[in-house]
């Protein structure tokens, strides 16, 4: 079972923050070998989704993703940082996590579609959430990724 905070920023206070920043490092830059700017001044801006799983008695950050208003990054708002903790996978804590970001990022800023740039091996995973491909493939960070974009009036997965 997933238990989901949403919050500001500044609402993470540190303990949050450094939680999020080390399963983005695990997952990003240890696992997946990108070395690049992780911190890339948008996180202050942000919603914050995080999922929390009892592990041994003790909470464990399982999924997270961050949502950035229209205008932040592109014209949509858009969903980022996008990741499954490596022990949470197979488990559905990913589809959760895109369901509850989904229907939070709509609540946020209803009538705006949403924009995701995807790491090219999800697409069908992004396809089930209503995302449709909008961009040719390109390398980011020695990945193949895809700009996907899920419009306004999607219906709910």
């Amino acid at each position: 079972m997933i238990t989901w905070q949403w919050h500001t920023f500044d609402e993470l206070g540190p303990r949050g923050l450094y939680q999020v920043l080390a399963l983005r490092q695990r997952v990003f830059v240890l696992e997946q070998q990108c070395l690049y700017q992780d911190l890339d001044g948008h996180d202050q801006a942000a919603m914050h989704l995080l999922g929390w799983q009892e592990v041994d008695g003790r909470p464990q950050l399982a999924a997270y993703l961050r949502v950035l208003a229209p205008g932040a990054k592109y014209g949509e708002m858009s969903l980022g940082r996008v990741l499954t903790a490596p022990e949470a996978r197979t488990t559905g804590a990913g589809k959760q996590l895109l369901l509850e970001g989904i229907a939070r990022a709509v609540r946020l800023h209803p009538g705006h579609a949403i924009r995701i740039g995807a790491q090219q091996y999800l697409e069908r995973f992004y396809q089930c959430f209503g995302f449709v491909t909008v961009s040719a493939p390109y390398d980011e960070d020695g990945i193949q990724h895809i700009d996907m974009l899920r419009p306004a009036e999607a219906v709910a997965p």
